[in-house]
């Protein structure tokens, strides 16, 4: 189980970064920012082998759950 900023926004931002150094500006001028989307993501696979039961509701409740 995993509860983090969102792998697609967390790159998104790198990319904004990453053109704003290219094009000349200087690292210590950027900004800090902080993630504002979070996503919650279960391995089912993984938690059979380890004999958790998720509830049916927290499951639910996971943007994603990989089987």
């Amino acid at each position: 189980m995993s509860y983090g900023s969102s792998a697609s926004e967390r790159d998104r931002l790198v990319g904004i970064y990453v053109a704003r150094i290219l094009k000349g500006e200087k690292t210590t001028e950027l900004p800090v920012i902080q993630a504002s989307k979070f996503e919650l993501v279960i391995n089912q696979q993984t938690t059979r082998l380890l004999g958790i039961v998720v509830p049916p509701t927290l499951l639910a409740l996971a943007d994603e759950v990989l089987e």
